[in-house]
């Protein structure tokens, strides 16, 4: 299988990237300094020199994101709002626009990279809340936009690149009172890779994060 991998310089796309090869397949691995991807023109150069080093496309898993600083909502400017939405949404977006002919004519899979932000309210974190809600909404409406050739799904993590420090909070605030890693998002990564009769639908790697009540984040 031939796989890009965007935002695969970070901590959780680099883990994806490496897991993918350790199965065998082949893998582009693009970071920031490949291309803005919230530019159009940007994000189709990243997927043509994916397909000119590949020789084509099977999988694309876009983990790029940006915008994840905790401020209050009344400090919240415009370019923190467009910051967020840039990669994430709009990035996504024009990503997979930009990669659906060839993922096509693979009869290829698209994997979303979201976040639990896109499910709960998290008032220090708005404008990444909102943009992870519209990626997610995004893998809905690109499953079936590309059905049937393409196959469109999501994993949506929850603490698993958590700063040094904070892992006992964060621990606390799972059903199964631990953190996870980047390589627990790469397992999902590659079931769904394979699951070929799944679509249009979101893993959640939490730890039980999201069924967790009482708790806040970024409050």
């Amino acid at each position: 299988m031939r796989a890009l991998v965007t935002g695969g310089t970070g901590r959780v796309g680099s883990a994806i990237a490496r897991r993918l090869e350790a199965a065998g397949h082949s893998v582009v691995a693009a970071g920031s300094s490949d291309g803005d991807l919230s530019r159009p023109d940007d994000a189709r150069g990243v997927v043509e020199r994916a397909l000119d080093d590949l020789g084509g496309l099977d999988l694309l898993v876009q983990a790029a994101g940006a915008g994840f600083v905790p401020k209050p909502v009344a400090d919240v400017t415009e370019a923190d709002w467009d910051t967020a939405f840039g990669v994430t949404a709009k990035g996504t977006f024009f990503v997979v626009q930009a990669a659906a002919p060839h993922l096509r004519e693979s009869r290829g899979v698209v994997v979303l990279i979201e976040d639990v932000a896109a499910y709960q309210p998290w008032p220090s974190f708005a404008a990444h809340c909102a943009a992870k809600a519209a990626q997610a909404m995004l893998t809905r409406v690109l499953a079936r936009a590309l059905a049937p050739e393409v196959r469109v799904c999501g994993v949506a993590p929850g603490p698993v690149a958590v700063v040094p420090g904070q892992e006992e909070r964060r621990a606390a605030e799972t059903l199964l009172r631990r953190v996870g890693a980047p390589e627990d998002v790469a397992e999902a990564v590659l079931y769904l890779a394979g699951a070929d009769f799944v679509t249009g639908a979101s893993l959640v790697v939490d730890g039980g994060r999201l069924l967790e009540s009482g708790r806040r984040h970024g409050a």
